[in-house]
C-alpha cells in the first residue's frame, strides 16, 4: 500500500468511527470511558467551584486522590529501599486533608479506577496548582493493558508544612493511542501492579 491509499484507508477509518494515532481528545476518552469502562467513575466534565478541578478535560482526564495517605516518616531511621521496602517507612492516615512534612512526600491512590485498552499508553503529570506551591507528582506510564487504582507519590519541596485535599484534583492523564496494540500487553506478561487496589508499596 502506497503513501496516498494508507492515508485513504486512515481517512476511512476514522470516517467510520475509528481513532487514529496521536493524544485522544475528550470526546474519544468519552467514548473509551463508556463503552470499555477505561475510567470509573467517570466524570463527564470537570468540576471546579471551589475545588481542585478534577474531569474529563480538552486532552486528557484530571483525576482525584483518595483519602487514603502514606505519609513518610523517619522516625524509625529505616532505609527506604525499593527491593526490601519497610512499610515502617510510613504512617497511614485517613483523611480530607492530609498535611505533607516539610522536604517530604505521601503515597495515595487515585480515586477513579483505569482499565487501559492494549493499544493506548496513558501519561500521568502533576497539576498546575499543586506545582505551583512546590507539590510535585511524580511523573508515570499507565501502560497497555494495565488496570488498577494508580497509586501517585506527592513531593513536598517546600521547607513548609503543605496540605493536599482527598477527592479533588491532583493530576492530569493523557492518553495517547498507538498505531496498532501492542504484541505483549502488561496484563499478558502478568505485570506485578496488574489489578492493584488501594494505596499499593513497591513489589518485586
Amino acid at each position: 500500500m502506497n503513501a496516498l491509499e494508507n492515508l485513504k484507508q486512515q481517512t476511512a477509518n476514522q470516517a467510520a468511527g475509528g481513532m487514529m494515532p496521536g493524544i485522544l481528545a475528550d470526546n474519544q476518552i468519552r467514548e473509551l470511558a463508556m463503552t470499555r469502562d477505561m475510567i470509573s467513575p467517570f466524570v463527564e466534565s470537570q468540576k471546579r467551584d471551589g475545588i481542585i478541578s478534577y474531569g474529563l478535560s480538552s486532552y486528557g482526564y484530571d483525576a482525584r486522590c483518595s483519602d487514603e495517605f502514606k505519609i513518610f516518616t523517619n522516625i524509625d531511621n529505616a532505609i527506604v529501599d525499593p527491593k526490601n521496602f519497610s512499610d515502617t517507612s510510613f504512617v497511614d492516615r485517613q483523611t480530607d486533608v492530609c498535611v505533607i512534612p516539610p522536604n517530604s512526600f505521601v503515597l495515595t491512590r487515585s480515586v477513579e479506577y483505569f482499565k487501559i485498552p492494549e493499544d493506548v499508553l496513558v501519561v500521568c503529570l502533576g497539576k498546575s496548582t499543586y506545582a505551583r506551591c512546590g507539590l510535585i507528582v511524580n511523573v508515570t506510564p499507565l501502560e497497555p493493558g494495565w488496570e488498577g487504582h494508580v497509586t501517585l507519590e506527592i513531593s513536598n519541596t517546600t521547607p513548609l508544612p503543605a496540605r493536599v485535599y482527598a477527592n479533588e484534583g491532583v493530576a492530569q492523564f493523557l492518553f495517547f493511542k498507538g498505531s496498532a496494540p501492542c504484541e505483549v500487553s502488561y496484563s499478558k506478561r502478568s505485570g506485578k501492579y496488574m489489578g492493584q487496589r488501594g494505596v499499593t508499596l513497591p513489589r518485586l
